[in-house]
């Protein structure tokens, strides 16, 4: 029997859990981040580090993936992965990329703006180094966005890793795998409100600080 079609049109919630005003948020982005962050992670959030990361070539051609945020300090949004994956191809031509966080259960998103960067090495390496084994294997075992012929050929890299380093011996962090740091230029906080009139203020990069606008939803 064929199931039937859900009525995607008429899915709808009301976001009524809360406001957000200019009176009630930090003058600094990155500081007004760090306080709904704490408050995701307050909330049992699943996965509040979880953001989509948004690429493009240089023929304008996006892309869209999602990544964790893996460092955050003032000059901005740290995460690791692949160099030469697409997104790493794609950072190389193209420094320039978004994110975004959702946090449903907040009913909150926060979307980033800025150039990207890579992290030195040595900050690669700590975090590298921090890992679990198996994800510190994987991250070598993965021609992470190149075609491959099968999941087999994936474990076998992986099985061959494992024996490799069964003694223990310190797995080094391959040249191909490292650090980016998003460094914002706009910040934009989203609170859902009733009727889809929701809250829209924006962070933008000015001098040394920032300047706070509201946007109509």
């Amino acid at each position: 029997m064929a199931l039937k079609q859900p009525d995607i049109g008429g899915i709808r919630r009301a976001y009524r859990l809360g406001e957000l005003s200019e009176s009630e948020v930090d003058p600094d982005a990155i500081a007004q981040f760090r306080t709904w962050f704490a408050e995701a992670l307050e909330k049992d959030v699943m996965e509040p580090n979880a953001m989509t990361l948004a690429t493009s070539s240089t023929a304008g051609r996006p892309s869209a993936r999602i990544v964790l945020l893996k460092d955050l300090d003032d000059s901005g949004f740290g995460f690791f992965t692949n160099y030469e994956s697409q997104k790493g191809a794609e950072l190389n031509t193209n420094p320039v990329a978004a994110l975004l966080f959702f946090w449903p259960e907040l009913q909150r998103q926060v979307r980033v703006v800025g150039t990207v960067v890579r992290m030195p090495a040595a900050q690669s390496d700590a975090y590298f180094n921090s890992r679990p084994t198996g994800s510190r294997l994987g991250a070598i075992a993965s021609p992470q966005s190149q075609r491959i012929a099968d999941r087999t050929e994936l474990d076998a890299r992986l099985a061959e890793l494992e024996q490799r380093y069964a003694d223990g011996a310190d797995i080094p962090r391959p040249a191909h795998w490292g650090g980016y740091r998003l460094q914002p230029d706009t910040i934009e906080f989203w609170q859902g409100r009733d009727n889809r009139l929701h809250d829209r203020l924006v962070y933008f990069r000015e001098g040394a600080g920032w300047k706070l606008v509201r946007l109509a939803p």
